[in-house]
């Protein structure tokens, strides 16, 4: 006996199905002779570029993001850090793992311990074996929060707060933060206007899948 068909998958067919039709009636699927019929990848970029009109982002739109996005645009932004990490896992105690990381870290803003000792001691992180000296950091080598602190100090001396971050709480000491340079607009205009086209397909993509969806889901199945 036949096991019922999962009603995703079930929808997910009659998608595939509907957009390789539509392909065929806008022509999409001509092929010279002998040349191999197009994958369901190719045909489904063939339809959008069909179907969508992504807008062009105007100039200013660009100017307006080039303001907005200045610390993400900036350049040769460097650091140097050491860190002590408390991983976090699931099944971890947290809130008892924060009072520890807590006294650390306020043992270390008053004086009483060394720091490169304690990553030795504490830290959950390779880098504990250089005393939690992490070296030269870049904003791609960092996690977004991490990097958010590291140049939200911006100066050299010991974060006073921990850091939180998905891989746990980290007591911070930064050596060095050279800050970097945010190009010209004229500099990044094209790589910005990529950017907003690529985001505007995406955004395009999802509603024209939707629109989809809900039609199919409103047609009875074919039998």
């Amino acid at each position: 006996m036949d096991m019922p068909q999962d009603p995703e998958a079930a929808l997910q067919q009659r998608l595939l199905r509907h957009l390789r039709e539509r392909a065929l009636s806008l022509g999409l699927c001509a092929n010279g002779a002998g040349a191999e019929p197009p994958c369901d990848e190719q045909l489904l970029e063939a339809l959008l570029e069909h179907d969508l009109r992504v807008p062009e982002p105007s100039v200013e739109e660009c100017r307006r993001y080039h303001e907005a996005h200045a610390e993400e645009l900036r350049q040769g932004a460097l650091a140097e850090a050491d860190h002590i990490l408390f991983a976090v896992t699931d099944t971890t105690p947290i809130e008892s793992l924060r009072r520890h990381a807590e006294g650390v870290l306020n043992a270390l803003l008053a004086g009483q311990a060394d720091f490169a000792q304690l990553a030795r001691a504490e830290s959950n992180c390779p880098s504990a074996q250089l005393g939690g000296n992490l070296g030269q950091l870049t904003r791609e080598q960092c996690v977004p929060e991490f990097w958010a602190a590291l140049a939200g100090h911006g100066r050299a001396g010991l974060l006073p707060r921990l850091v939180s971050t998905r891989f746990g709480l980290h007591v911070v000491r930064l050596h060095r933060f050279d800050a970097g340079s945010l190009p010209a607009f004229e500099e990044l205009h094209q790589a910005i206007a990529q950017r907003l086209r690529r985001q505007s397909l995406v955004r395009a993509t999802a509603l024209y899948a939707e629109d989809l969806r809900r039609q199919l889901e409103d047609q009875p199945a074919a039998a």
